[in-house]
């Protein structure tokens, strides 16, 4: 099992305003008790590519901060690039506030195609997704939707199990 990002040091873009990070999980229940399947984002990512995707502040379409200049599945889920537009007023607020440590959480904006029903903690499994925009957010809805720093990957003890299937609380007991 891959273990997902997090933020073992603080994710900084570089001065260029480049950031990185996943913008999904793969098999990671979100707050709302959804599960991204593997391969959900292809048909959007095959259609829109990384420039039809747009990155925003906090969900506002009003508020674009930069574009995304690589967007692709993997292992562990939608893995994102892109350069904060440090020349406007929220691209530059943007990289202080990932800077200082305040802000580092993704979140995507999207409708569902396909969906099926599951049982218990799990209230569906998203198949299919219409992927519009990625967010930089401060709470992102799946708690592990993160930007990356410069120390990659890092696991956490919370990860050793897999998501699907565990609730929060029962995967954050398992011993260090």
């Amino acid at each position: 099992m891959s273990s997902g990002p997090s933020a073992f040091d603080f994710a900084r873009p570089d001065a260029s305003g480049r950031l990185r990070g996943y913008a999904a999980i793969f098999g990671d229940a979100d707050l709302a008790g959804d599960v991204i399947e593997p391969g959900a984002f292809t048909a959007s990512v095959v259609t829109r590519g990384a420039s039809g995707i747009r990155m925003l502040w906090q969900h506002d379409p009003a508020r674009p901060v930069g574009t995304w200049t690589l967007i692709r599945q993997d292992r562990t889920g939608l893995y994102v690039e892109g350069r904060l537009a440090l020349g406007t007023q929220a691209g530059h607020e943007a990289a202080e506030l990932i800077a200082a440590g305040a802000l580092d959480g993704l979140s995507i904006g999207f409708k569902t195609k396909l969906a099926r029903r599951a049982v218990g903690p799990i209230r569906r499994r998203l198949v299919t997704i219409d992927l519009w925009e990625i967010s930089l957010v401060t709470f992102p809805m799946q708690e592990r939707a993160r930007l990356i720093g410069r120390a990659g990957l890092a696991r956490r003890r919370d990860e050793r199990l897999p998501a699907s299937g565990y609730p929060r609380q029962k995967r954050r007991a398992v011993p260090a």
